[in-house]
């Protein structure tokens, strides 16, 4: 029998234990032999087909030998697997959490634009179903409307913005019959019935009545003039100026101007020397030289001048008139409220006519134009509060107040303060105070200021009050739907409102919209039976003077 050598028992231990045994080698020799302990082998194949081994044994060293054969080459690393977050040979990816809307998808494959998983940043992914004319395009983006390409539930896509085209912005062509108004179509109903208010070729049926135009009657709004004078025992001459002046060179200038108008006086009647007021005519109802002795109470002259009697005294103006408004408060002579006499059309001019300032209730003006401003806010917000149909509001206040006071004379003297103009602290002559109070709110309200002192130039204040109060006075910008032919139904539709810029020239057109939420510039409503202007429309006709508005309007189509 062969015997093997060391160096192939070595080998075959090495295969052995490749094999898969327990790692343990037990070695003996013949008697007198010596234990190896334990013991590490590498093979390998060369390239000759030749096995090297290497054989190191503890304390014994080491040992080589090469033996010609064939052997077998063992790698101990264990294999990775998908889902270890490890990307291996033969993965595309791994992430440790791969699965559906995943960027790795199960058996490690990456998710990709096609694959019909919706992956990170795709919209949408049905998989060879993907194109641009389906819900889902070729690059797993939505079809949405707009984006140029048509989408099965579009009708059309440009990929603009631009709606009155041939492919409107909610992707629909335009086509009589859609139910969208399009620019070159009078109405469109939606329906295919013919013989209704919309024809099928998207004109309206013709109007039994043509089409109507009508003069839309411009009305200025009234004016409630109230005017308020300190009865105090320094306002002698003032009050005089006013009685003087009040006639020719106020009323009269507003009469004229064919503005209607109404005069309340808020002061205690009587004669002058008491410091009261009375008024005469044309103004009122005393005739001319009757105020030389004074009747026991005012006589109205309705319906251009009333007369609540109370006494004014120097500080208290802003007090009496809040108090005396209520028709619940009747004056000395029995008359109610101020309050009765307004009217809720018109606007509101308040003078004050004074040679002190304001103390009373809530209000000190303390002379200084901190306080007179702070106490004019509060004025006007309780003059709002008390009555808002009367006096409007914060954002369409309906009332402005024009004063007559202490102030120091402008330069010319008799220069008004303009709206613009710093509250005046010093005084003219006369006076007792600057009336920073009365300032302030004539400030607030966009009114003129005047210093009360020269009564000889009163003509020129009553003037520039009254060209005021014309100059404010505006068009209302409200006026009645035109009533139709006999037997006929006007079409609220069809209304249109034409605008001539100085009553001449082409007409510019006010558009209708449905109701002031929509409102823009050249715009009108319609609510009941009123016609509005929109505010854009409406300053732009009070702007002008002599502004002439037109309608044009059809018939409701006889149908059935």
């Amino acid at each position: 029998m062969r015997k093997l050598s060391t160096a192939a028992l070595a080998a075959l231990c090495a295969s052995a234990l490749a094999c898969g045994d327990d790692g343990r080698e037990t070695g003996s020799s013949d008697s007198g032999s010596e234990s190896l302990g334990s013991e590490t082998t590498d093979a390998s194949t060369t390239t000759d087909g030749t096995s090297s081994t290497d054989a190191t044994a503890g304390p014994g060293g080491s040992d080589s030998e090469t033996m010609t054969g064939n052997t077998t080459s063992v790698d101990t690393t264990t294999p990775g697997v998908c889902g270890d977050g490890s990307i291996d040979e033969g993965e595309e990816c791994d992430d440790g959490d791969n699965g559906p809307g995943q960027a790795c998808l199960e058996g490690c494959v990456a998710n990709v634009c096609g694959d019909g998983d919706k992956g990170p940043g795709e919209g949408c992914d049905d998989g060879p179903a993907n194109n641009d004319s389906g819900v889902c395009k070729s690059d797993c983006t939505l079809n949405v409307c707009g984006d140029g390409h048509k989408g099965p539930a579009e009708g059309c896509d440009d990929g603009n913005n631009v709606d009155d085209d041939e492919c409107t912005n909610s992707c629909s062509v335009k086509t009589c019959g859609n139910g969208v108004l399009d620019p070159d179509e009078e109405c469109d109903d939606g329906n295919d019935i013919d013989e209704d208010a919309c024809t099928n070729t998207c004109v309206f049926p013709p109007s039994p009545c043509g089409t109507q135009e009508m003069e839309a009657t411009l009305e200025i709004s009234p004016v409630d003039v109230i005017i308020s004078i300190d009865n105090s025992g320094s306002m002698g001459n003032e009050i005089q100026g006013v009685q003087d002046n009040i006639n020719v060179n106020f009323a009269s200038i507003i009469e004229k101007s064919g503005l209607d108008y109404r005069v309340i006086m808020v002061t205690r009647h009587g004669n002058i020397g008491a410091e009261s007021v009375c008024i005469e005519a044309p103004l009122s109802g005393i005739p001319e030289g009757g105020c030389n002795s004074p009747p026991s109470q005012p006589v109205a002259n309705p319906p251009i001048f009333y007369h609540y009697s109370e006494e004014i005294s120097s500080h208290n103006m802003w007090c009496k008139l809040l108090e005396t408004y209520p028709q619940s408060n009747p004056d000395e002579f029995g008359q109610a409220g101020w309050s009765q006499w307004l009217r809720k059309e018109s606007l509101k001019t308040f003078i004050a006519i004074s040679d002190d300032g304001i103390d009373c209730g809530p209000y000190d003006d303390n002379d200084n134009v901190n306080d007179g401003l702070a106490d004019a806010a509060q004025m006007d917000a309780d003059l709002l509060a008390l009555d808002p149909q009367q006096f409007g509001t914060v954002d369409d206040r309906r009332y402005s107040y024009y004063s007559i006071v202490g102030m120091a004379y402008n330069n010319p003297p008799d220069l008004p303060y303009a709206p613009m103009d710093p509250v005046i602290t010093g005084q003219c002559p006369t006076a007792a105070d600057p009336g920073t109070g009365h300032q302030g709110l004539s400030v607030h309200t966009n009114a003129l200021r005047f210093p009360l002192c020269d009564t000889s130039s009163y003509d020129v204040v009553f003037q520039a009050i009254a060209q005021g109060v014309i100059t404010g006075s505006s068009v209302a910008c409200e006026f009645p739907v035109p009533t139709p032919p006999d037997e006929e139904e006007i079409d609220l539709s069809s209304v249109v409102v034409k605008y001539q810029m100085g009553g001449m020239g082409d007409p510019v057109i006010f558009d209708q919209v449905a109701g002031p939420d929509e409102c823009g510039p050249n715009k009108f409503y319609i609510l009941g039976d009123t016609i509005y202007l929109c505010p854009e429309a409406c300053t732009l006709v009070q702007d002008d003077f002599d502004a002439a508005l037109g309608v044009e309007f059809a018939c409701l189509p006889d149908i059935g």
